[in-house]
């Protein structure tokens, strides 16, 4: 092996800031530990919380325990969190809608016994 072999090889060219050049990866017990608070949540675990939120009573429940911190997971905290606030802004559409409909049949009732 010549000395340019054996300046180039993976060992040798790490840097400073981590990088390591020729797709060389450190070994998987140099890899990061994440903390259980900051675990990410699969796209199927997104997908699994979001049809446990949606059944009706139980599902609320269980929404409202995790946004006010029934785990420890804070990705699955502001999931909990943003579904409840979509919740309440669907729910406060729907009043409006039911409200403005409401008032609307009430006047066309009104105007057809008024004589309009």
């Amino acid at each position: 092996m010549d000395n340019y072999q054996m300046q180039n090889t993976p060992q040798n060219n790490a840097q400073p800031n981590g990088y390591q050049p020729n797709g060389y990866q450190p070994a998987a017990s140099q890899q990061p530990v994440i903390p259980e608070e900051y675990r990410p949540i699969s796209m199927w675990g997104y997908f699994g919380y979001q049809l446990l939120f949606a059944i009706p009573c139980i599902g609320f429940i269980i929404m409202i325990v995790f946004a006010l911190g029934g785990t420890k997971n804070i990705n699955l905290k502001n999931f909990a969190r943003s579904f409840f606030c979509w919740m309440v802004i669907c729910l406060i559409l729907t009043i409006i809608i039911a409200v403005l409909g409401g008032a609307s049949g009430l006047f066309a009732a009104m105007a057809q016994y008024s004589g309009y």
